[in-house]
């Protein structure tokens, strides 16, 4: 965990920044779900369900930016 947050917080690009968010989530959604089990609680699972969908599309979103901003710039440099 301490080393995705290094990696979200020193990049070094944008790339490298999504993917350390994102196991960021993945780590958080086993955490809890970890936690369902160990406290037989199963409102943690809900909760987990729905983390793990924001991450996913968060982490989607953040991508399709990144391919739009790369695709920009190539259409900039083309001029």
């Amino acid at each position: 965990m301490v080393l995705a947050v290094i990696r979200l917080i020193r990049g070094p690009n944008l790339g490298d920044r999504i993917l350390a968010l994102d196991m960021i989530g993945v780590l958080a959604v086993g955490f809890i779900g970890g936690v369902a089990v160990l406290t037989g609680f199963t409102l943690y699972i809900d909760i987990a369900i729905a983390l793990a969908l924001v991450s996913f599309l968060a982490t989607v979103a953040l991508a399709r930016y990144l391919m739009s901003r790369a695709a920009r710039r190539s259409r900039e440099s083309e001029r």
